[in-house]
């Protein structure tokens, strides 16, 4: 690239590598460096340049200035051992000193095998220095020519490692500063992760005790409902007499109530044995078409065919795989039930697909019914919640259903999906690994 010469000056004696460390600096702060700048190239030159006087007196110091890219000029400073100092190499300190003060530096042989060392160093963002002002500043260094002093120089020196001590003891008190905030902002971590520990064990013990009371709760409705359930079977049965129809219509009430309430104590206790883990798999061979057929006569008895159609498609594979079938069937039983609750008119279909890729078994349940909107998608899998719809209000339900799907499809390797639109149905599907993943140990 362009380069334009600033200085040269010749390295007869000791007392050049004082004169040139003078020059580098003026040099330097005349290109607009920083004072800290200035000492880097002073003292980076002055020890190349003491390097060089070492292997032989005759070498040179050129400074140029330097196009180094289209928008950034540079200072390039060529220190040169005289001839005497053919086939030797510089002094590694000096070396080790260029490149740690340095932009650049690059170490090589003049044309009589003397080591020349190239330094650059990128000139502050500034305004472009063209000829007429590179001239100008030539004629400053001219007129301030200064005199190698070894005196005035190491005065010089001591005064900027003054400064460099006060700026470093300025930054060590900012340091130190730093210090302690990090270490009042550690004990503040160290206290809230304790608080959180605290918190956290509290909720676990809150988590345990909810577990508990529902199990409780659970097992000691089951023995009066299972009662009442009873009771109402015998009493529509006629074992004790006739009844009239508004007697009978008001023990199917009785007996409606109780079976509703009987599945919301289930799934209470489905859910509190999950949550405390003490869920058993039977894990077994599982063939689709037989988990099919089974489904469709269970839930024969709630399908009303002159509205609704319940298809179950024939699966896409007949080989089985290892899981828990009556978990499954508590999924898609829950899926269908719901398809079937929230489906006015239509069709609910229910499919297995087997991703041979992904090595995973798909249950879909797709209904023409109601569909969800994109914001209640996640609220369907939260406990006790339900969404605001005629349908809903009509058909009550406990709230638990999803969630509990979506707990037994953890606990059997999977998870649960859904898709939907609302007025356009939905599709709910069961992902299992078509093998289910034991864990050693």
């Amino acid at each position: 690239m362009n380069a334009q010469r600033i200085l040269n000056v010749r390295l007869s004696g000791e007392q050049d590598v004082v004169l040139v460390r003078q020059r580098a600096r003026q040099v330097s702060k005349l290109l607009g460096f920083s004072q800290q700048e200035q000492v880097r190239i002073a003292t980076a030159v002055s020890e190349v340049a003491r390097g060089a006087c070492q292997l032989g007196f005759g070498g040179r110091a050129l400074f140029q200035l330097r196009d180094h890219s289209a928008t950034r000029q540079c200072l390039e400073m060529t220190i040169t051992a005289g001839a005497a100092a053919a086939g030797k190499t510089l002094p590694d300190d000096a070396v080790v000193t260029a490149h740690r003060l340095m932009d650049e530096c690059d170490i090589g042989f003049d044309t009589h095998g003397a080591p020349t060392v190239t330094m650059c160093k990128l000139l502050p963002l500034q305004a472009w220095i063209d000829g007429p002002r590179l001239a100008a500043l030539s004629a400053q260094l001219a007129k301030d020519s200064p005199v190698a002093n070894s005196y005035l120089e190491v005065h010089q020196q001591n005064q900027e490692l003054v400064a460099t001590l006060a700026e470093l003891r300025e930054r060590q008190e900012d340091l130190l500063g730093l210090t302690r905030e990090l270490e009042d902002t550690n004990r503040g971590i160290v206290a809230l992760y304790a608080e959180i520990e605290d918190k956290a064990e509290r909720l676990r013990k809150a988590d345990e005790m909810k577990s508990r009371f529902l199990s409780n709760t659970s097992h000691e409705l089951r023995t009066p409902l299972s009662s009442i359930r009873a009771l109402a079977g015998l009493l529509l049965a006629r074992l004790d007499g006739d009844l009239t129809e508004e007697q009978e219509r008001q023990v199917k009430f009785i007996e409606k109530a109780a079976n509703d309430l009987s599945e919301l104590v289930n799934d209470l206790l489905d859910l509190a044995k999950i949550e405390a883990g003490k869920v058993e798999l039977q894990l077994a061979p599982v063939v689709p078409e037989n988990l099919f057929r089974a489904l469709k006569g269970m839930l024969r008895p709630l399908v009303d065919e002159a509205r609704v159609e319940l298809v179950f498609e024939t699966p896409d594979f007949e080989e089985a795989f290892e899981s828990d079938e009556g978990k499954i069937a508590q999924v898609l039983r829950n899926f269908i039930s719901n398809a079937l609750k929230f489906t006015e008119q239509g069709a609910v279909r229910v499919r297995a697909h087997l991703d041979r890729e992904r090595d995973t078994i798909t249950f879909a349940v797709s209904d023409t019914g109601i569909g969800i909107g994109p914001d209640n998608l996640q609220l369907i899998f939260e406990e006790f919640s339900q969404i605001e719809h005629p349908l809903q209000r009509r058909s009550k339900g406990t709230g638990l259903g999803l969630p509990l799907c979506r707990k037994l499809a953890e606990l059997l390797g999977g998870r649960v999906e859904v898709e939907s639109q609302v007025g356009a149905g939905s599709t709910f599907s069961l992902i299992l690994p078509r093998s289910f993943p034991h864990i050693d140990g």
